[in-house]
């Protein structure tokens, strides 16, 4: 039996950092669904911490397969799908890492943004089939325009002050009115999708956003609107989006999250006016290593009885 703290990795992770924690736990490297990398797992009465993220979360009959567990840490900012009322009550410790990805989310949201409204999927492919002429119609910019962000947190902001850069026009939906900022408040997202060119989704996940942006929302941003995702697959009505965007309800979409990711809807592929990414918004070298620093701290920190970064509270949702 090794001496190293088990711990258990529940999500993909780059080679190089898991070399990194083997060289400090016993590793058990099992990205994938839970349920099944628990069955899997050679010794789970031995694991006492766990690498998941908001995505993959744990929940609560997970957690009690693993007897000795004490410390959930989410690899990035979300943590919906970690039950941490559960966490809390048998006494482990959950923690996240808000902060470290903003910029290269927000960096992303603004890339999906100028490439859903240009064109620039199609217009590859087309050049690249030999269209060149066939392919050079009008394409909507961005400067100037509306932009409606659902949710103006950390990562909301940063997209707001690249927006201003482009000259946009920016409105917001929150449950509360940020006070000290110069964007237009929505009292509703209907109203801010009916106000808005392009409506980004900067917004936790989990049930308290499920299906925010349904067939109504989606009518309202019309046929000249784009819906930008950065947020999580779960806030779209993915049956909504896909007929929205196959009768030209919206006039385009560009998703870096799904519902069932990472399994894409077949009515999804099909779609030239969509755009997607493999949820990478947050990925890029600095983040990921932000991301790896503090959960190896974390790490640290509870097997030395120290206290914890980002820890959350019981009452988190």
């Amino acid at each position: 039996m090794s001496s190293k703290p088990a711990l258990l990795i529940l999500i993909p992770v780059a080679d190089k950092f898991v070399a990194q924690l083997a060289a400090g736990y016993a590793v058990q490297y099992l990205p994938g669904d839970p349920d099944q990398a628990l069955r899997d797992c050679t010794s789970p009465a031995q694991i006492r911490a766990v690498l998941t993220n908001g995505s993959t979360g744990l929940s609560a009959a997970q957690m009690m397969r693993l007897p000795a567990l004490g410390l959930v840490c989410s690899y990035g900012a979300g943590y919906e799908n970690i039950d941490v009322i559960a966490a809390k009550a048998h006494g482990i410790s959950v923690t996240h890492a808000p902060g470290v990805n903003n910029a290269t989310v927000a960096d992303h949201a603004l890339a999906l943004m100028l490439g859903i409204s240009r064109g620039l999927a199609v217009l590859d492919r087309g050049v690249k089939a030999g269209q060149w002429q066939n392919i050079r119609g009008e394409r909507p910019a961005i400067n100037g325009k509306r932009l409606g962000l659902l949710g103006l947190g950390n990562i909301g902001e940063q997209i707001a002050r690249r927006a201003v850069a482009f000259d946009m026009d920016i409105g917001y939906h929150t449950r509360q009115v940020r006070a000290g900022l110069p964007y237009r408040y929505h009292a509703t997202l209907t109203e801010l999708a009916e106000q808005s060119d392009y409506l980004i989704l900067a917004c936790p996940g989990g049930a308290a956003t499920r299906h925010l942006v349904n067939q109504d929302v989606l009518s309202k941003l019309g046929s000249q609107g784009f819906l930008i995702n950065i947020a999580r697959g779960s806030v779209v009505d993915t049956s909504a989006l896909i007929d929205a965007l196959q009768k030209g309800v919206i006039a385009g979409a560009a998703l870096d999250v799904l519902e069932d990711e990472p399994i894409v809807p077949e009515q999804l592929r099909r779609l030239d006016n969509l755009i997607l990414t493999p949820h990478i918004s947050g990925r890029s070298p600095e983040a990921q290593l932000a991301q790896h620093n503090m959960l190896m701290a974390n790490l640290h920190n509870y097997f030395c009885g120290q206290p914890l970064q980002h820890a959350l509270p019981a009452t988190a949702s």
